[in-house]
């Protein structure tokens, strides 16, 4: 199985990617829509949510409720992302577990097993 997007840009450095039926458009420059690494957090966040249910299924929290994760990335001095940080609020308590759901969240986010090892989100929980 593989994954496929089709991106098309026509000038500038705006690129509409074709993913299945739907349509996204990533700004290089972040003038016309997110930029390149902003659409990379947004995947990035967009993964880890469901990871952190499953992991706290899987470690005796049970459900989470609503999940809010503010993402910061920060820049090395040529714009290039250098750290990701994760501050996560969820509606359950999850008490003395947050280690463990993180570390299991870790191991089942794709996007996280994508990255190179020094980008891998700094989570607190």
């Amino acid at each position: 199985m593989a994954k496929e997007v089709h991106s098309t840009s026509t000038e500038g450095y705006s690129t509409t990617n074709q993913i299945r039926d739907f349509e996204t458009t990533v700004d290089a420059t972040g003038e016309e829509a997110p930029d390149t690494l902003e659409a990379l957090l947004a995947a990035y966040s967009s993964c880890y949510v469901p990871a952190l249910r499953v992991a706290a299924e899987q470690r005796d929290v049970g459900d989470l409720g609503e999940i809010s994760i503010d993402v910061t990335g920060e820049l090395n001095d040529d714009d290039k992302l250098e750290s990701v940080a994760f501050d996560v609020e969820t509606e359950a308590d999850v008490g003395d577990k947050a280690d463990d759901v993180i570390e299991r969240a870790n191991e089942l986010c794709k996007v996280h097993d994508a990255l190179k090892e020094s980008l891998g989100a700094e989570v607190n929980l």
